[in-house]
């Protein structure tokens, strides 16, 4: 397993920041969510229910911060042998049909529902589009608005887009002024970045814009300030 950067461990901080002990975790795979995991080693009763994981709650069952008394449910898994080692026969890892875990209405039913998933951009209404770069698809957003919807409505729950500022390749802000594509999710709880967790639900349209202004990077700030004094979100 690749090493997090230093931004990643850093976003990883600060979801793990967010997150209650015994809240029920859906993490998909990447530098992110492996360090979030791996910032959560200190929690306690934390439970899985999500569409795929990986070897990062390989590594979070070790520290004990796992509930032992309740399964492990995933549609699918991918990681090392290691893992599949780990996996095999075991009882406490139920998988099901995607059908099943990315229901919203199963997945709202989870204790403190915390959903954590990327985007390659996020616009100051607080939209997501985790799937489109330059009007062609780049990825599919697998089961994300499945989880924004089913943690939005879970007691106690929680949807967090996480994301570096820049995209390095791209040379370019992930958070924008308004987005140019399709939206993949919205009112999500948090947007997290290096530079900090925006609250986004349940603030107003001028709030969810001054925070996400806030976590951009510090060389896209004046652009995100300039187009928002031209919209509706002063």
């Amino acid at each position: 397993m690749r090493e997090p950067s230093a931004d990643a461990r850093t976003i990883g901080d600060r979801i793990a920041g967010l997150v209650p002990d015994g809240a029920t975790l859906q993490l998909g795979i990447g530098a992110v969510p492996d360090a979030t995991l791996a910032s959560l080693e200190h929690h306690r009763g934390l439970r899985l229910w999500t569409e795929m994981f990986s070897d990062g709650v390989l590594a979070l069952g070790r520290t004990g911060a796992l509930d032992a008394d309740h399964p492990l449910v995933a549609s699918f898994l991918f990681g090392s042998p290691e893992l599949d080692a780990w996996v095999d026969a075991n009882p406490r890892i139920w998988t099901r049909r995607t059908e099943v875990t990315n229901d919203p209405g199963v997945i709202a039913t989870q204790p403190a529902m915390t959903s954590v998933n990327g985007a390659l951009q996020v616009d100051l209404f607080g939209q997501a589009n985790a799937s489109w770069v330059r009007g062609r698809v780049h990825s599919g957003f697998g089961g994300q608005s499945d989880f924004v919807a089913g943690a939005l409505h879970s007691r106690g729950g929680a949807a967090v887009i996480a994301m570096p500022s820049w995209h390095v390749r791209a040379d370019c802000s992930t958070i924008v002024a308004a987005l140019d594509g399709p939206v993949t999710s919205f009112q999500h709880s948090w947007v997290v970045t290096e530079h900090g967790a925006a609250a986004i639900w349940p603030c107003t349209a001028s709030e969810q814009a001054d925070h996400l202004v806030q976590v951009a990077h510090p060389d896209a700030r004046d652009e995100l300030e300039r187009s928002r004094s031209c919209s509706v979100l002063t």
